[in-house]
């Protein structure tokens, strides 16, 4: 299985390249992993909606260029779909037997996806209502991944 991870902004903090770094590793075994950071448009303070959506657009120009045709499009937003962790590797397991062993999953930045990406999406997924930093939303999103393999070969790790 073919796994990308499209994301919106550089990790500055070196614990969360670390954290990455260890899932990239944990993840060789089961699928082969790109990641792939887009350029962040600086957002102004008391940006207008025009603005905002200028700057949504810009980066998901970046991000268009790196999916691949055929690919499944998972994008990260609020609205998506929840699912436990044991449906998320369910979702995985059943693209890969569907034959759709090409996954890119889509993180926004720090104003969120731009709908142009979101309307290609075959799934819109939420991990929670709440909002995450992006850096710590890659972490997150990577260790899911992880366990979901983990959890499809019955491997110990999921509790």
């Amino acid at each position: 299985m073919k796994i990308k991870l499209i994301s919106v902004g550089k990790i500055k903090e070196k614990f969360y390249r670390e954290a990455i770094s260890e899932f990239e590793k944990r993840l060789t075994r089961y699928c082969k992993l790109e990641i792939v950071e887009v350029a962040d448009e600086k957002t102004p303070d008391n940006a207008s909606d025009k603005e905002e959506e200028i700057i949504k657009s810009k980066e998901a120009e970046k991000i268009s260029k790196h999916i691949k045709d055929g690919t499944y499009i998972v994008a990260l937003c609020i609205e998506g779909k929840q699912l436990s962790s044991e449906e998320f590797a369910s979702t995985i397991s059943k693209l890969g037997n569907e034959g759709k062993s090409d996954i890119t999953f889509i993180i926004g930045g720090s104003l969120g996806i731009h709908d142009s990406i979101k309307n290609k999406a075959n799934l819109k997924l939420s991990f929670s209502k709440m909002t995450f930093p992006h850096q710590m939303f890659k972490v997150v999103l990577l260790e899911q991944i992880y366990r979901s393999f983990r959890i499809t070969a019955n491997e110990p790790y999921h509790k």
